[in-house]
């Protein structure tokens, strides 16, 4: 591993309200996952967890009065200058928690642009797993996040001995979600530090170093760009298809 490499920001945001929490649980173990697929693909991760149960009174008293405190403020520039996040919430009436939505109702609009974001929710029952597609997603989409399209949900069944173990059940979800968020945060960094065109490879074909737009002995931008009467193709196109008619 490189150790000039810069070290890629993975934020959890958990809004687990107990104390062990699922919630937590799922949030520690989708970052073990990810870190493990950043490890092998040779990429330096750091995580910070983000409790949103220590920061409920922030988060009420900063709605009301416009000011962060300062242990809020460092939550928020956590996660708006995070590589990468994994959210993760419990199910309440059918929904993410009041208290998931307030803290990302702090969060600008384009505060997240871009970001991959690895949605997880946590629930009595599966009855309740299509949270993370018709409320979660939603969220993200409004804050202009890239949500990855493995979300994952557990029941309170997924953690017992009795789990249902079909497709390797919990454990397999986690590896698979974990997974392509490194892969998609590792492949976004290594493409943004490659450059288009630079003559390094990422250009189109080899040694052009340029965007590949007009390869050698193509001519001039100024003749690829010339515009072409329309009568003229008319013109052509008619000719041609008399000359296939015949």
């Amino acid at each position: 591993m490189d150790p000039t490499r810069e070290t890629l920001k993975i934020v959890a945001v958990s809004a687990g309200l107990s104390k062990p929490s699922s919630t937590r649980l799922l949030a520690d173990r989708l970052a073990e996952s990810a870190t493990w697929e950043l490890t092998a693909l040779d990429v330096k991760a750091e995580v910070t967890v983000v409790e949103l149960r220590e920061l409920a009174v922030d988060i009420a008293n900063h709605l009301v009065t416009g000011f962060p405190s300062a242990a809020l403020r460092t939550a928020l520039e956590s996660v708006t200058g995070a590589d990468a996040l994994i959210t993760v919430t419990p199910v309440f009436a059918g929904s993410y928690s009041g208290l998931f939505k307030s803290f990302f109702d702090l969060v600008e609009p384009d505060a997240l642009r871009g970001t991959p974001v690895l949605l997880a929710a946590t629930g009595g029952t599966a009855r309740h797993s299509l949270v993370v597609e018709h409320a979660m997603r939603p969220l993200f989409s409004y804050l202009r996040a890239l949500t990855l399209p493995t979300a994952v949900f557990a029941a309170t069944d997924d953690w017992g001995a009795g789990a249902d173990t079909y497709g390797g059940g919990l454990p397999a979800r986690i590896e698979r979600a974990g997974a392509e968020l490194a892969r998609l945060v590792a492949g976004s960094r290594a493409g943004s530090g490659s450059g288009v065109g630079s003559g390094s490879g990422s250009g189109v074909g080899p040694g052009s170093g340029g965007t590949g737009r007009n390869a050698p002995g193509d001519g001039d931008a100024d003749d690829a760009d010339e515009v072409v009467p329309f009568e003229q193709l008319l013109a052509n196109q008619t000719g041609t298809t008399r000359t296939t008619n015949r």
